[in-house]
């Protein structure tokens, strides 16, 4: 799936892939129609690969939602984008249960299978589901990977937090202090006893 080169113009309905740039604007080519035409640079353009839809936490490309309308679909086309609001959102939600339904409109629903079904009907669909499935995998066992040797590194500081109340250290300096307060009392008495000595002289 190629939507590098997929646009949408403010204020036309359908798609367009992007032929080539003129001083003026762009040269473009009506994907239903399959006619080329001229438009001014001043118009509102959108690169499908830029768009995205709205989620509960977080945000999601629009190639990811329409493999997932692929996959739903074993390759086929999706719900017309004609019927009701109401059928377009049930169905919405088997696909994609984390959009945010607060911020995505019918009218958004509508633009988004539509787009699926020009895109399914030029081609430029052709998904191999095995193989993005595999990549995907594989991503996912790489991110574990990496998250890995995190988590052990934080319980070995978490174990290391735990061990130093064992160390003696602060006891030891306690009993030093202990002795020095000891000793000066032990000397007290020779001091009087040397007193005695000379005062006995003296007489």
């Amino acid at each position: 799936m190629d939507l590098s080169r997929v646009i949408a113009i403010s204020g036309k309905p359908g798609l367009y892939r992007l032929i080539s740039q003129t001083r003026g604007g762009f040269v473009v080519e009506d994907l239903e129609k399959g006619k080329k035409i001229s438009i001014a640079s001043n118009y509102n353009v959108s690169l499908l690969d830029n768009v995205a839809i709205y989620g509960v936490s977080q945000e999601y490309p629009l190639a990811e939602v329409f493999f997932r309308i692929y996959k739903k679909e074993n390759g086929g086309e999706t719900v017309d984008h004609k019927v009701s609001g109401a059928e377009l959102r049930k169905y919405m939600e088997e696909v994609l249960p984390e959009y945010d339904d607060s911020r995505v409109y019918d009218s958004d629903l509508k633009k988004l299978f539509q787009w699926y079904n020009i895109l399914h009907k030029n081609g430029l669909l052709n998904i191999d589901l095995a193989a993005v499935e595999a990549a995907m995998a594989a991503q996912q066992a790489q991110e574990a990977q990496i998250e890995a040797p995190v988590a052990e590194v934080e319980a070995t500081e978490e174990v290391a937090v735990e061990e130093k109340p064992k160390k003696k250290a602060p006891a030891k300096k306690a009993a030093d202090k202990k002795d020095a307060e000891e000793k000066p009392a032990a000397k007290k008495p020779a001091a009087k006893k040397a007193t005695a000595k000379k005062d006995k002289d003296a007489e």
